[in-house]
């Protein structure tokens, strides 16, 4: 019995220490956590945003006081739509859940990092208003503190309250009523349960369950949502089931201050970033690469239809203007996805050149069967013009016989992640399961002005905080995708675009314009139109459609590049960008032009092929072809035939017509020359009666001289009274090679 008492007096003491020990850790790390009454209602925060010139744009004040909502003003499904996902418990407890802090610790010991946090109400509206985002002990501890705190001086409608008009719901609002009239364009108190439970839907993460980037993620988020209160009692089940069957339904209401697009696309940079909003934007400054210039010039340009217009530096990835009235929701690409998801890839694996022919016909893939834009097909038809002219059916050939794994190694690069279900041959026309935003879509047709180079597009370029610590800083790497050679390929075939092509409203600048345009719908109408243009400084491009999906005649060939000529006229208006690489990485052969034209055969020409029969081409680097012509090196006749016909003997020269000829008449050993001269299809003699023997001698002039074949001779033919008309055979001629006299 004594020793038990040893035993248990010795387990008490150890406790005792230990949770003495464990109080006293917990006082020194908390003993400078102050509760303050001012950050809880948002005083003092804000957001100083600076363009790239180092003028202040605007300071965005959350001005949480003035949007602020009461809690009992809100519909009560309002109010349970966040309690039922955020924090069930919330009348309960003290501010902490133990149970569900128990279970986070053990599944963050298991494992081995912060992966849940179990927060209460209580503990976000403290760690949003008075901490850091670190996932340290320090900032736990600090949090635990305060929340006790909180507690103890306010009651829960009252944390409840402040919770709502603090947290952040993406697109720069801050605050329950400001999200209920970005989104809905109505008051906090009128929102219906499916809004009331979208809007909840948003807190996970904001950026991802957008309704206008996002719709589809923002439904099943929704419906989550409504979910997790059915289980709560909140609603009943046939109010659940009626109420999920219902689409997100938003009116977005621009914001009201200037340059409002781009800022909350800074906001949701921040969110992607992974900061804490609530704690830098307390002082927070944020430098980025905004042109003001150009902003105010794309955000007073006339618009047929909803509209997307981002501009891009290439050195850096910065932003330099943005505005969407869908606030940067994915969209289908349709042919803009050509260079970058086909040809590129296909031009970097050697597959294909410019210059190389695809057979533009009907044709069926296992049940699907693309159609090009007019209806048509163009026969066999240069990489260059399928490009050039958008035409479809050359595009998903050339991914068909790259396949999509290998296209797929390229995108992945350029962090373009692709479903099980996008990994079809209709990836060649843009066809995805969401698409992309247009900053994605911008970015990564930088990789070509850029020598094959992916950094994906930034708005910010640096956060300081009110103590002018610099806490983040844009220093992304670039990634390496295509070649230098193949970017130079790609881009001289886009400037042809420009020119003479799809794109060719953009033709007449004295700088290189590299474009490729694109419209998505069918022939009720069209949904989506893109142009897509760069420089050797900036890439740009404009998006028009309507956000419902309602079709249209609107195309990226007229619309968007009449939007996209005037942006560029403007935006270059005091200065003239260098060209565009087109040479770095590639050779120029010469091939022969007669076997390319007539035999779609790409064949290397010989040195001694006249000028007229070379056609120069430009290739990547070690994708010269191999082959070498040897028309002119190794001549040959193909099938002559000598007939006589009203004593008139006719000798047809079947063979191509950049050759001449010298033909000689023989007859009882004296030999004239009865031709010498360029091709003609036949040659007539008209001698007496007797038997005569034709020589045929090829040659060819250039500088160097005259370069001669062999004589080939021609079967004997007997003229007489008795033999006016005959065929006469011609035997296979042997190749010869030729000699230079």
């Amino acid at each position: 019995m004594v020793k038990f008492l040893k035993i248990l007096t010795v387990i008490i003491l150890s406790c005792a220490i230990i949770f003495l020990a464990l109080f006293l850790t917990y006082t020194l790390i908390t003993k400078d956590a102050v509760l303050d009454a001012a950050k809880l209602v948002g005083a003092g925060q804000n957001v100083i945003i600076y363009d790239d010139d180092g003028n202040e744009v605007t300071n965005a004040s959350l001005d949480i006081k003035s949007k602020s909502v009461k809690l009992e003003d809100l519909n009560p499904l309002t109010v349970n739509a966040f309690i039922a996902s955020e924090d069930r418990a919330f009348y309960k407890h003290n501010g902490l859940n133990y149970k569900r802090m128990l279970k986070a610790l053990y599944k963050n010991i298991v494992a081995g990092s912060f992966k849940e946090g179990a927060s209460t109400i209580s503990q976000q509206l403290i760690k949003n208003t008075h901490l850091s985002n670190d996932k340290t002990i320090k900032r736990k501890l600090n949090e635990i503190k305060l929340t006790l705190k909180l507690e103890k001086q306010y009651s829960k409608d009252e944390i409840l309250e402040m919770y709502l008009n603090t947290i952040y719901f993406g697109h720069s609002c801050y605050g329950l009523q400001s999200a209920a009239q970005f989104y809905f364009n109505k008051k906090a108190e009128n929102l219906n349960l499916e809004e009331s439970a979208t809007i909840v839907g948003l807190l996970t993460s904001p950026n991802n369950y957008s309704p206008f980037k996002n719709p589809e993620k923002s439904l099943l988020r929704r419906n989550t949502v409504l979910k997790s209160m059915k289980d709560c009692g909140f609603i009943d089940e046939a109010l659940y089931n009626e109420t999920i069957n219902k689409p997100v339904v938003t009116q977005r209401t621009a914001k009201g201050n200037k340059f409002g697009d781009y800022l909350s696309a800074v906001f949701d940079e921040m969110e992607e970033i992974d900061f804490n909003f609530y704690a830098l934007t307390n002082g927070c400054i944020v430098k980025t690469y905004l042109d003001s210039s150009a902003q105010m010039f794309i955000e007073n340009l006339d618009y047929p239809c909803d509209n997307s217009v981002i501009i891009t530096d290439n050195a850096t990835g910065g932003v330099k203007a943005y505005k969407s009235t869908i606030s940067g929701a994915k969209r289908q690409i349709g042919s803009t996805a050509k260079p970058l998801f086909v040809y590129a890839p296909a031009i970097e694996e050697k597959l294909v050149s410019p210059f190389t022919r695809i057979l533009d016909e009907k044709i069926n893939f296992n049940g699907y069967s693309p159609e090009n834009f007019d209806k048509k097909y163009h026969g066999y038809t240069t990489v260059a013009d399928c490009v050039k002219y958008s035409y479809n059916i050359p595009a998903v050939k050339t991914l068909n016989a790259l396949t999509v794994d290998k296209a797929e190694k390229y995108l992945n690069a350029m962090n373009l992640k692709l479903d099980d279900e996008e990994k079809n041959l209709s990836l060649s026309l843009g066809g995805m399961k969401y698409g992309l935003s247009l900053k994605e879509l911008a970015d990564r047709y930088s990789v070509f002005p850029n020598g094959g180079n992916y950094r994906p597009a930034k708005f910010i370029k640096e956060i300081v905080n009110r103590e002018g610590e610099t806490v983040y800083k844009n220093e992304t790497e670039p990634n390496h995708v295509f070649s230098s050679g193949t970017c130079s390929l790609i881009n001289e075939m886009l400037i042809e675009t420009s020119k003479s092509g799809t794109a060719k409203k953009l033709k007449g600048f004295n700088f290189d314009v590299a474009s490729k345009t694109g419209t998505c719908g069918n022939e009720d109408g069209n949904t989506d139109a893109y142009a897509v243009s760069y420089t050797s400084e900036n890439c740009f491009a404009v998006w028009l459609g309507n956000k419902d999906n309602k079709r249209s005649n609107i195309t990226g060939g007229n619309d968007c590049c009449t939007i996209m000529k005037n942006t560029l006229l403007n935006y270059y208006a005091d200065r003239t960008p260098q060209n565009l690489e087109t040479h770095e990485g590639t050779v120029t052969v010469e091939i022969d032009r007669d076997e390319y034209n007539e035999n779609n055969r790409v064949v290397l020409c010989d040195e001694q092929c006249p000028a007229l029969n070379k056609l120069r081409v430009k290739v990547l680097k070690g994708n010269a072809p191999k082959e070498v012509s040897d028309k002119f090196s190794s001549p040959f006749i193909t099938a002559p035939s000598v007939t006589v016909k009203n004593g008139t003997i006719n000798i047809e020269l079947c063979h191509a017509k950049y050759y001449s000829y010298i033909i000689k008449r023989t007859k009882n050993g004296k030999t004239d020359v009865i031709y010498d001269g360029k091709w003609q299809q036949c040659i007539s003699d008209s001698p007496i009666e007797g038997y005569y023997t034709y020589t045929i001698i090829p040659y060819f002039e250039n500088t160097n001289g005259k370069f001669f074949g062999n004589e080939i001779n021609l079967p004997s033919v007997n003229l007489s009274k008795n033999n006016q008309s005959q065929q006469i055979k011609i035997p296979d001629i042997a190749q010869k090679d030729w000699y230079n006299q």
